[in-house]
């Protein structure tokens, strides 16, 4: 073992609960301090910047496009994108750190500690290994929805508050999540996936790498086949010049429309928060398994 895992050991062994085991949560928290300000500095950089826009930017870019004149249609086109593309890239960050939470959870929450002897460690002091992994899921899952929930609340109010300024977006991969509780879905998949890879592997390294794959494939073949999760409307002829432009067209005769949203997205949050409860099932059955 080398001096830097030695190290890592011994100050996560001390900071193991020596008392009831409700001192767990805390534990998790001290142990993984650093990934919590990571998190919630990143979630007030991406909320901050979703105020920003919507409060102090928006006039000015009004008084932009106004003095780009009656001829200036690239000029309005291009404030716009400015303004609608830095909402949209704090829905993308948000949105796909589904990826950096499957790679904490498998590698520094789950495959690190089985890796190097420190969960062995605790369930030798009155903490099962079911609650054990029970707490290392908890608390950062509470974490999850709490500054999912947050930023899909602001994110909704933002996207809304200057629809004048931001296009018909609503079929983007990062609006369509970020908009409902699919966000916090993919996040709590993510937790999940990276556990029972942890689990599975019992090293740091591969859970990371497989808990990100796994994540992927998943992720990419819902927004692949998102189209497919709600009946479609036919156009009932030709649709040339003849759909607004807020409707998502699928193949030459069929689309969706805005009032298909939810039914789509809560579709696709059960499929993944259906993942995410499979995952978390296997890894406690696992975990028993293999320290019955």
């Amino acid at each position: 073992m080398s001096a830097f895992a030695v190290k890592g050991t011994a100050e996560e062994a001390r900071a193991l609960p020596r008392g009831p085991v409700r001192g767990l949560p805390w534990t998790v928290l001290r142990l993984h301090r650093a990934a919590l300000v990571v998190w919630v500095t990143f979630l007030l950089a991406a909320v901050g910047t979703l105020v920003w826009e919507v409060e102090v930017i928006a006039d000015s870019v009004r008084e932009r496009i106004a003095s780009c004149g009656e001829n200036g249609g690239l000029c309005r086109l291009t404030t716009l994108v400015d303004y609608s593309g830095t909402i949209s890239w704090a829905s993308t960050l948000v949105y796909y750190s589904f990826f950096a939470v499957a790679a904490f959870a498998g590698g520094a929450l789950i495959g690190r500690e089985l890796e190097n002897g420190t969960a062995q460690l605790a369930w030798t002091q009155s903490v099962s290994p079911t609650r054990w992994l029970a707490a290392k899921l908890a608390v950062p899952a509470v974490l999850l929805v709490l500054g999912g929930t947050v930023f899909v609340l602001v994110f909704r109010w933002a996207w809304a508050a200057n629809r004048d300024l931001m296009g018909d977006d609503w079929t983007f991969n990062d609006v369509f999540a970020a908009r409902g509780p699919a966000l916090v879905a993919y996040g709590l998949c993510g937790l999940a996936v990276g556990a029972l890879a942890g689990v599975v592997l019992r090293r740091s390294l591969p859970a990371l790498g497989i808990s990100c794959v796994v994540m992927y494939l998943l992720n990419h073949n819902l927004e692949k086949h998102r189209v497919d999760l709600w009946p479609t409307v036919a156009s009932g002829g030709s649709t040339v010049g003849g759909l607004p432009d807020d409707v998502w067209q699928v193949g030459d005769g069929s689309f969706h429309t805005q009032s298909h949203y939810w039914p789509m997205h809560l579709v696709e949050t059960g499929i993944v928060l259906g993942v995410a409860g499979l995952a978390t099932a296997a890894a406690f059955g696992l975990l028993r398994r293999r320290t019955a």
